[in-house]
């Protein structure tokens, strides 16, 4: 695999991470609404380009000191190369030089091979929501972090 570029979402990048928000959810967020973050002054979004297209993203928010993970996704032809963990070590950086103390996501309980990928990077299980998920309905894990823990 050539060199992975991770950077700030741009404009020109709402189209491709709508469509990938398509591919690998059952409830996808409309490109406006992906947009609307590049003008929300909590949200920060990454995305990773490899030749010259995106193949995945996160995104979160940020309140006072604490972050939440909205979104995170790879193209299938993309999994299993690290980059959703190079994307989230990124997002941890990021957040951490801008006073983020803790980072909180929810997790599908049977997306087995992202709760690998969140223990791995040192997620810890803070919570459970009933119903979290609709189609299909699932509970969601919480799971934090700490960003100042030499996590980062």
């Amino acid at each position: 695999m050539s060199e992975l570029l991770i950077r700030k979402m741009a404009e020109a990048d709402v189209p491709a991470v709508a469509e990938l928000e398509k591919l690998c959810f059952s409830m996808p967020w409309s490109e406006n609404a992906i947009r609307s973050e590049l003008e929300n002054n909590l949200s920060l979004w990454l995305v990773a380009e490899h030749d010259g297209a995106v193949c995945g993203y996160v995104g979160s928010q940020t309140v006072l000191d604490e972050s939440d993970v909205m979104n995170i996704a790879v193209s299938e032809s993309a999994r299993g190369k690290g980059i959703a963990g190079n994307l989230m070590r990124e997002l941890m950086r990021n957040l951490c030089d801008i006073g983020s103390e803790k980072l909180t996501l929810e997790v599908r309980v049977s997306n087995l091979p992202a709760r690998g990928l969140y223990a791995k990077l040192g997620f810890q299980q803070v919570g459970v929501r009933k119903n979290y998920y609709r189609d299909p309905r699932e509970d969601a894990l919480i799971l934090s972090i700490s960003l100042k823990e030499g996590n980062v």
